[in-house]
């Protein structure tokens, strides 16, 4: 024979349920797991990513030719020519400039390999430690310089097979999409709530593409002119990668800079070199490290760390596509994870986002002063006060 707890009359039942500590636990848990299969399945999940993030970007093309007329699968089939035209443009970029490169090390070996015997050379007359100067040797030694050349082609081989997926996923989005653009004409006295998530996150992914290919323009022209004038070899291609790196957020500015600081030394010399790396910290530094994070953070709303952090995170879960759609990967996980409860608004706030303990912090002027109440409500509210408490005994509620 089972006894079941007793309550009383008039009092709510309480079920513990798990502890704080378990919860935590188990979302941990359930995070790795779902990680893990994103992981696994990359090589699918990467191209999907990349065209959403293309769609999300081109579907506001659609919006002036539907006001003027146009039929809805005219407009998508617009989206989906300039969805097309830009991933054709970024991959002829990549493609160039990733063979390019490749020919660009080969022909200069001869150069290089001297060069590294002069360094050595140089190092050693100094009375440096001789394990510090096999280690800096190390580095610019042609075999580690042409398996670098060879892992930035195949890296683009890689990315060209997986465009070809893009271009499908692309075409079948727009057409979703131009349907999904009329959901809050449906649903939006019953999930306004969900419908501003996706509308918040879709805006933030645009602005932050703006900023960045805006900035990246202007940081590839002045790279490729000032490397241009220094004669550094191959100023077209390190223009090009300026431009794409400065998509990876923090250490954009580091991966741009090495390849040219080596070309520099290998045909001028340590004074080349560092006629190069001024010119990226004046230029790069300037732009990406004190202007361009004031427009990103009102963009998108991420904090610095958070931003470092996922590149090298989303890198790991699904290939080198994770750096350049770290952000949009980011803002998505915290849309669906944490936006959609008042309660976590404080790891939203530590996230980057500007939110108080009840709504954005941007609209609390505005709640406040919807807030008022009229003074005739505030005189009737006053007359009617009534203090209801809970009788215990009876169950039912003793007005005085």
């Amino acid at each position: 024979m089972t006894s079941t707890p007793s309550t009383s009359p008039g009092l709510p039942r309480t079920d513990p349920g798990l502890g704080p500590a378990t919860r935590t636990l188990l979302v941990l848990a359930a995070g790795a797991a779902v990680l893990a299969a994103v992981h696994f399945a990359s090589g699918v999940l990467a191209p999907l990513f990349l065209a959403a993030v293309i769609i999300i970007i081109c579907h506001p093309v659609r919006f002036p030719l539907e006001a003027r007329g146009w039929p809805r699968w005219a407009a998508t089939m617009v989206v989906v020519v300039v969805a097309y035209l830009i991933l054709a443009a970024f991959l002829a970029m990549l493609v160039w400039a990733g063979f390019r490169f490749a020919e660009l090390v080969q022909s200069y070996i001869p150069q290089l390999a001297a060069s590294v015997a002069d360094v050595e050379d140089q190092l050693a007359a100094t009375g440096i430690d001789t394990q510090i100067t096999d280690t800096v040797t190390s580095w610019l030694q042609p075999s580690n310089i042409l398996s670098v050349a060879g892992t930035v082609s195949g890296t683009v081989v890689t990315i060209g097979t997986a465009f070809f997926f893009v271009l499908a996923y692309a075409v079948f989005m727009a057409v979703d999409a131009a349907r999904y653009s009329t959901a809050r004409e449906h649903f939006g006295t019953t999930r306004a709530d969900a419908i501003d998530r996706s509308t918040r996150f879709s805006t933030g992914v645009r602005r932050y593409y703006v900023v960045n290919a805006t900035f990246g323009a202007v940081v590839a022209v002045v790279d490729g002119v000032a490397l241009w004038l220094l004669n550094v070899p191959g100023a077209g291609i390190w223009a090009i990668l300026a431009f794409v790196t400065n998509f990876v957020p923090n250490i954009g500015f580091v991966l741009g800079l090495v390849p040219p600081m080596v070309m520099g030394f290998v045909v001028g010399g340590w004074q080349l070199a560092l006629a190069v790396v001024a010119v990226y910290c004046v230029v790069n530094v300037v732009l990406q490290v004190f202007v361009q994070p004031k427009f990103v953070a009102d963009a998108v709303s991420l904090s610095l760390t958070l931003s470092f952090v996922s590149v090298v995170f989303w890198t790991f879960v699904i290939g080198p596509l994770g750096a350049i759609l770290a952000i949009p990967l980011t803002l998505l996980v915290r849309a669906l994870v944490l936006e959609g409860d008042p309660r976590n608004n404080w790891l939203r706030w530590l996230s980057g986002d500007d939110v108080t303990d009840g709504v954005p912090a941007d609209r609390t002027d505005h709640l406040a002063d919807d807030a008022v109440v009229p003074p005739d409500a505030e005189g009737a509210a006053e007359t009617e006060t009534v203090d209801a408490t809970p009788d215990v005994e009876t169950g039912q509620d003793r007005a005085r």
